[in-house]
């Protein structure tokens, strides 16, 4: 018998080890293969097309509810915020400047100025003090406004020291009454009014942001939504080349919930953005136009009156026919102040649009050229001395100056509650016009992404 230990015999040889020739495959690319594998049959193809389908569908509804939810929120800031601002500025201008002229009014009265003419200058700072609170609730803390804001509430007070300052001396029968209402006057003037156009203007410009938010077509959710029906219209194609069957319900489904909301997206901001069109052309310009009007007769009345409470005191020198020539400086500023509102006034009745908005416009311009023709009256009788018999035509009853402002405020406030309705009507028109719009485009787009995965399960249970 063989020694086992100096055996022949083979022995078992054990198999090799086989080591990775390379980097291990990571589970995502394990993953993508299989896809890639799995789309090669018709069961994989249609998974990826269904999947393809309900993203397009989902994603034009997402965007067009974010984008017409953008939208939408700019045009109810537009009704309801930066526009009664920009008016609310536009009051505090214009009460600034009718505090003004009638401080003027009393002070030309003296001992018998009216409770009338008290009560209006009252009101009119009342008002201004009004409408900075509110606009200082509205404005932004870090915004412009709010510096102007600051700026009013700390003038006024120092003005309305002034103007009874001027009444008390003008009642004691002392000439430094004058300069003190002189005072004031170039108080407002040349400081607070210039704040209060800032003001205004800046709440313009915030205006016109909101108008430039709410009015730009959503051009990315309506190119999602060209996209989404084309890919519908290709997948019951593709059903129809394979099956010879025309319809697929849920493909069906999905196409009718893609075209309604593409539908109601074009035709709801085209009308919504007609509506905000209008109220700017109709509401917005007219408004403008009609408040500078308003505020350049209340000027020209302050002029008028401060022209007879300087008495030449202060002058200006002008250019005229090549010649210097020195004119009283109220008396000029009246003349530029009424060439303003004269212009005003053509601009508004080109923009009035209706007879309700023509009729107050035309009333203004015709109570302006009385005006006109009135104050060249006075003006004679002050140049020949005799100021008792001007003071009458300036302050006098119904047959004076200011009858025909008064008369001239009255319609343009009458032209701007007008126009004020008209705006509110079409800017309400096309807020309206997005109602429902971004909730009813996320809901269908829901239901139609549903109708595509439906569709496509349809064909995939043929393949069990």
């Amino acid at each position: 018998m063989a020694d086992p230990a100096t055996s022949t015999a083979p022995q078992p040889v054990k198999a090799p080890v086989p080591t990775p020739s390379g980097p291990r495959r990571t589970a995502f690319a394990e993953g993508v293969d299989r896809a890639r594998a799995a789309a090669t049959t018709e069961p994989g193809r249609l998974r990826v097309i269904g999947a393809v389908l309900a993203l397009l569908v989902l994603a034009f509804g997402a965007v067009t509810a974010w984008q017409t939810t953008d939208r939408a929120a700019a045009a109810d800031d537009v009704l309801h915020k930066s526009q009664p601002l920009s008016s609310d500025a536009a009051d505090i201008y214009r009460s600034l400047a009718g505090a003004n002229t009638a401080a003027s009014d009393g002070f030309l009265a003296g001992g018998q100025e009216t409770a009338t003419s008290r009560q209006r200058y009252e009101d009119n700072i009342d008002n201004a003090a009004e409408k900075l609170v509110h606009a200082a609730n509205s404005a932004d803390a870090d915004s412009a406004s709010t510096e102007y804001i600051v700026k009013l509430n700390t003038m006024l007070p120092e003005y309305k020291g002034l103007v009874e300052r001027a009444r008390t001396y003008n009642r004691q029968g002392f000439p430094v009454g004058g300069a003190y209402l002189r005072y004031a006057n170039q108080k407002m003037q040349d400081e607070m009014l210039p704040a209060a156009q800032e003001l205004y203007d800046s709440e313009n410009r915030r205006l016109q942001d909101d108008y430039g938010d709410a009015t730009p077509y959503p051009w990315a959710a309506i190119a999602l939504g060209v996209v989404a029906l084309a890919g519908l219209a290709w997948a019951q194609h593709r059903n129809y080349r394979r099956t010879n069957r025309v319809l697929n319900h849920g493909l069906v489904a999905a196409t009718a919930t893609t075209t309604v909301v593409l539908l109601w997206l074009v035709v709801g901001h085209s009308v919504a953005r007609a509506g905000l069109d209008d109220s700017y052309d109709h509401g917005v310009r007219s408004l403008n136009v009609l408040h500078d009007a308003r505020i350049a007769s209340l000027k020209a009345r302050g002029n008028e009156n401060l022209t007879l409470v300087a008495r030449g005191a202060e002058t200006v020198k002008v250019t005229a026919d090549g010649k210097d020539v020195t004119l009283d400086k109220y008396d000029h500023d009246f003349t530029t102040d009424m060439n303003d509102l004269g212009k005003g006034l053509a601009q508004a009745a080109k923009l009035a649009d209706d007879e309700a908005g023509e009729k107050p416009v035309a009333s203004a311009e015709s109570n302006m050229a009385e005006w006109k023709e009135r104050h060249t009256a006075a003006r004679a009788q002050d140049d020949n001395g005799n100021y008792e018999q001007a003071l009458a035509l300036v302050i006098g009853g119904k047959n004076a100056t200011g009858a025909c402002f008064d008369s001239v405020d009255d319609n343009l406030a009458t032209a701007l509650g007008h126009e004020r309705d008209e705006f509110r009507k079409a800017a309400s028109g096309g807020l309206n016009a997005m109602t429902g719009l971004p909730i009813g485009a996320a809901v269908l787009a829901v239901l139609g992404a549903a109708g595509a995965v439906l569709g496509i399960g349809r064909r995939l249970s043929e393949y069990r």
